[in-house]
């Protein structure tokens, strides 16, 4: 039996199938990403890892169980070496941001398609869960493998033991900039006194699920003709009960004003804030996200 829901557009369909002990989420971005990489001029080479990383914060903020405004999933991807020496990317009640710094110079020497490895060298990637009620937890792993996917599948296979699927997939055309995505993981058996599923990465629920979820295409997670229920049904309609949840309606969020950096700086020495001033005696404040200045005159 499946419940259907409405199709979405940057949305989150979540969707749990019980008796194998698995849930997942799916997303697709769409005016988001267009509205994030408009802050920025950003090569084509830079545009694909945000557009990846964009899908990745969306899948594993969904995760959060607290969706309120508090709770927050932060991915950072960095290096001293490589042509992308810093990606960050944020997921908190919906809202999504992300931007990365890179040398061009660098970056033009590696051609057209340049590998995870040849952008980051040896880089790490961080994720960040703050779940809004006073509780953070923090993961790194080394940046290796063919994408920032497989990177984050090595973070919950390591850091959180919960085997993990991810497909990611990203288009450019005419009406611009779109990416999709799709999760799967093993849920742990918390009854005590029994081994914990998430230990075994060979269970067959597990293999089955990720058997399963691993034969979606690049083609079908940017579909539009196919909504995201169909792509859940098309997986997983053998199952005996799939049940999906609507989750958050996203949207591109940086949440920089005036007022809060204003608020910042206020907490500054006097010396300090009088070293920060320029020749007008105001303040300029750059947020990386969206690419503004703010002048302040505290």
């Amino acid at each position: 039996m499946m419940t259907t829901s409405e199709t979405f557009e940057d949305k989150i369909l979540g969707f749990t199938l019980s008796d194998r002990s698995a849930r997942g989420r799916l997303v697709r971005l769409d005016q988001v990403i267009d509205k994030v990489l408009s802050a920025h001029d950003y090569p084509p080479p830079v545009t694909h890892l945000l557009e990846e990383a964009l899908v990745l914060a969306a899948l594993m903020g969904g995760l959060l169980k607290n969706d309120g405004e508090d709770a927050q999933l932060t991915m950072q991807a960095q290096t001293k070496v490589g042509a992308v020496s810093l990606l960050v990317c944020d997921f908190r009640g919906g809202s999504l941001r992300g931007y990365a710094e890179y040398d061009a110079g660098r970056l033009a020497q590696l051609g057209a398609n340049p590998s995870l490895s040849s952008l980051f060298d040896e880089g790490f990637l961080a994720i960040t869960f703050e779940t809004g009620k006073g509780q953070r937890y923090q993961g790194i792993v080394p940046l290796e493998g063919d994408s920032l996917a497989q990177a984050c599948e090595t973070y919950f296979s390591q850091s959180e033991q919960i085997p993990t699927l991810i497909r990611v997939a990203s288009r450019s055309d005419s009406s611009g900039e779109m990416a999709a995505g799709l999760l799967v993981q093993h849920l742990a058996d918390g009854e005590e006194g029994r081994e914990r599923l998430h230990v075994r990465m060979d269970h067959p629920d597990w293999e089955h699920i990720a058997t399963m979820a691993g034969s979606i295409s690049h083609d079908e997670l940017l579909d539009a003709e196919l909504s995201l229920e169909a792509i859940v049904w098309r997986l997983f309609h053998e199952e005996s009960e799939v049940r999906v949840q609507p989750g958050s309606e996203l949207t591109r969020g940086c949440r920089c004003s005036a007022e809060y950096y204003a608020s910042v700086i206020s907490r500054f020495p006097v010396s300090e804030q009088d070293e920060m001033r320029n020749e007008a005696g105001s303040i300029a404040v750059d947020c990386a996200f969206c690419a503004k200045t703010f002048v302040l005159t505290i």
